[in-house]
């Protein structure tokens, strides 16, 4: 599967939890096969861990551990750095390669 956003790129929410929509975050994986993204700050869970003893005598933190859930890919928009507003994506192709460009003020990506 293609996908045009990539791992280090910042994006805004376009749609989802009314907490989180209009926020901007840097994207920190991507989950092609599952068409989801995880934006840092966006999407906290709460995970409540139990004291664990291992067997080589270390203790898990216990406690309330935050983290950030993964978002559809459709509900975010990549943010052009050149125009610094959401955009779609395209893809543009020459002798070096394919380079992803800005649709609205045609700025390469990469």
């Amino acid at each position: 599967m293609k996908v045009k956003i990539r791992k280090g790129d910042t994006v805004e929410i376009i749609s989802g939890k009314l907490a989180d929509k209009g926020k901007r975050g840097e994207v920190i994986n991507v989950l092609i096969g599952e068409r989801r993204v995880v934006v840092q700050g966006i999407n906290i869970r709460i995970k409540h861990q139990k004291q664990v003893q291992t067997q080589a005598g270390r203790n898990m933190n216990p406690g309330r551990i935050e983290f950030e859930g993964p978002v559809d890919i459709s509900n975010v928009m990549l943010v052009c750095p050149k125009c610094n507003e959401p955009t779609r994506v395209g893809v543009q192709r020459d002798d070096a390669g394919a380079h992803r460009v800005c649709k609205s003020c045609e700025a390469m990506i990469d």
